[in-house]
């Protein structure tokens, strides 16, 4: 069974290179993410872009920044187990 962090890092990690590649945003929902990992995909991005910007990353390993920065996030947005009970969590 996949944990709710393996799964958010996932996800986050699978629309970090989609939005890196300039493939856009898109609504939260319809990528089938909750309102908390886009916010954790946005904060992702701006790093990774920053990084990129600053040639402290390239586009061969940005990958590695952004999953690491999603394995950050998203472990602190579940340490307690799942936010909320709600739907859209």
């Amino acid at each position: 069974m996949t944990s709710d962090v393996d799964l958010c890092v996932s996800i986050v990690v699978h629309w970090s290179r989609e939005v890196l590649d300039g493939r856009g945003y898109g609504d939260y929902q319809s990528m089938g993410m909750s309102g908390g990992q886009y916010d954790i995909l946005r904060e992702t991005v701006d790093v990774a872009r920053a990084a990129l910007r600053k040639g402290t990353a390239t586009r061969d390993n940005v990958g590695l920044l952004t999953g690491r920065q999603a394995r950050e996030r998203c472990s602190a947005r579940y340490r307690d187990g799942r936010p909320t009970e709600g739907p859209w969590r």
